[in-house]
C-alpha cells in the first residue's frame, strides 16, 4: 500500500532557473498520495517570488520563510514549527544553503531529509567555495542524496557518500510547455538574422565571455547573425560592459529574465553553451526538445544529452577555434543542422521523462517511510 505523505520541496531561490523549474516539474508529476508543499526563504536582498507565484498558479501549497539576512538562523525554528504544524514527513532540499538549513531543520523536527544536488560551482571566491563546502558536508547527514547526473554522482562520492545513502535517479523535465510553444503556429519561428542564443544563469561557471568571443570573431566576417542572451546573474553587468567594447555590440542583445523564454527559444537558429561545469541543464533539454541545434563544450553533464555529430556538436573544453567551426557548421549546413536537431528531439523524449523521474522519487519516499514503520499509513 502506498503511503499518503506530505513532502516539503525546499529551496533558497536566487531567481527562476533550472532548479526552480525542476521542482515544479517533479511536483506536477508526483502521484496524488504525495502532497507537495513548495517552500522558499525570502531574504532582504532577494525577494524572488516567481517560484511561489508559479506554484500557486498550478494549485500547489506554498510556504515562505523570511530571513533578515543571508545567515539568519532564526529561520530554522520557524521552519521546524511549520513542519510540526503541517505534519511534514520529508523535506527535499535543492541548493547549498537549502541543504544546510534543510538538514538542520529535519534533525530538529525529527523528519526525513533528501538532498538533490543540481550542480556544483567552480567559483574562485573563497567565501562561496567555503559555503559550497559546507553544503556538501551537510549531505553527510541527509537520509538520502540523489544527484541529477552520473557526473554529479561521482562528485558526491568524493565526499565519502556511498550507497545506500547515495542514490541515482536520472533527471527529467516537463516538456509539455515546450511542445505547446513549438507547435503554436501563432508564434514566430523566423528572424531577420540568424539567431544564436543562450538561456540560463549568468554566473562564472557558464563562461559566457567565451560566447561573446566566438560571436565577435564570427561577426567580423559576416553580417547575417545576432546573439541573444536570456537570463540574469552576478556576471551580467560585467558581460554587458564587455559586449559594449566589441564592434558587433549592436547585434548582441541581453534580454534578462523573460517569462516568454520558450517563445524566444523557438526563434533561435542555434543554441550555444560554453559552460565549464554543469549538471544536466534544463535549458539544454528544452533546446533539444524544441528542435534547436546545439553546439557546446564536451563536459560532464552536457555529454548526457549531446552526443557529438548525433544530437549536437561538441568541442573540447576551451577549444574556441573548434567550437567556432561547429557554430558555422550548424548555421550554414541546413541539412546537418536539421538531422542533428531531430535526433536530439527523439533522444530527450525517450530518456528524460519527468513522469518516470517522479515515479522513482515516489518509490524512494515510500521506501524511506516503510523502513521506519511497515504498517505506517498517514490518515
Amino acid at each position: 500500500m502506498k503511503h499518503n505523505l506530505n513532502v516539503m520541496q525546499f529551496i533558497c531561490p536566487t531567481g527562476f532557473y533550472g532548479a526552480e523549474r525542476w521542482i515544479l516539474a517533479l511536483t506536477k508529476h508526483l502521484p496524488a498520495h504525495i502532497k507537495s508543499i513548495i517552500a522558499v526563504t525570502q531574504e532582504p536582498e532577494n525577494h524572488n517570488t516567481q517560484l511561489i507565484r508559479e506554484a500557486q498558479t498550478l494549485g500547489f501549497e506554498t510556504a515562505e520563510f523570511p530571513m533578515t539576512g543571508k545567515f539568519d538562523w532564526s529561520v530554522v525554528a520557524h521552519m521546524v514549527q511549520y513542519i510540526k504544524e503541517h505534519n511534514i514527513d520529508i523535506i527535499h532540499t535543492h541548493g547549498y544553503k537549502s541543504d544546510i538549513l534543510g538538514v538542520i531543520v529535519a534533525k530538529k523536527a525529527g523528519i526525513k531529509v533528501v538532498v538533490t544536488p543540481h550542480g556544483f560551482e567552480n567559483a574562485s571566491d573563497v567565501k562561496l567555495r567555503t559555503f559550497i563546502w559546507l553544503g556538501c558536508q551537510a549531505m553527510r547527514f541527509a537520509d538520502h542524496v540523489v544527484p541529477l547526473s552520473p557526473a554529479l554522482y561521482e562528485d558526491v562520492e568524493k565526499f565519502g557518500l556511498t550507497q545506500p545513502k547515495l542514490r541515482y535517479i536520472q533527471n527529467g523535465v516537463d516538456l509539455s510547455e515546450v511542445y505547446s510553444v513549438k507547435h503554436d503556429a501563432t508564434l514566430p519561428a523566423q528572424t531577420n538574422k540568424k539567431r544564436i542564443g543562450f538561456i540560463g544563469q549568468m554566473i562564472s561557471r557558464k563562461n559566457i565571455d567565451a560566447i561573446l568571443q566566438i560571436f565577435s570573431e564570427l561577426a567580423a566576417t559576416r553580417e547575417d547573425i545576432e546573439l541573444v542572451l536570456l537570463g540574469d546573474g552576478d556576471c551580467r553587468e560585467a558581460l554587458e560592459r564587455q559586449s559594449q567594447t566589441l564592434d558587433c555590440r549592436d547585434d548582441i542583445h541581453f534580454l534578462g529574465f523573460r517569462d516568454d523564454r520558450l517563445a524566444l527559444l523557438k526563434t533561435f537558429d542555434l543554441f550555444v553553451m560554453t559552460s565549464t561545469l554543469e549538471g544536466i541543464p534544463r535549458c539544454l533539454m528544452e533546446a533539444c526538445a524544441m528542435g534547436i541545434p546545439v553546439a557546446a563544450y564536451d563536459i560532464d553533464g552536457i555529454d548526457q544529452l549531446i552526443h557529438h555529430e548525433q544530437t549536437g556538436l561538441l568541442a573540447p573544453l576551451h577549444d574556441i577555434a573548434m567550437l567556432k567551426r561547429h557554430w558555422e557548421t550548424l548555421l550554414d549546413d541546413a541539412n546537418s543542422a536539421q538531422v542533428i536537431a531531430e535526433n536530439a528531439v527523439n533522444y530527450v523524449q525517450q530518456h528524460y521523462s519527468s513522469q518516470r523521474m517522479a515515479n522513482e522519487y515516489d518509490d524512494l519516499f515510500q521506501e524511506m517511510m516503510t523502513k521506519d514503520s511497515r504498517d505506517y499509513v498517514k490518515a
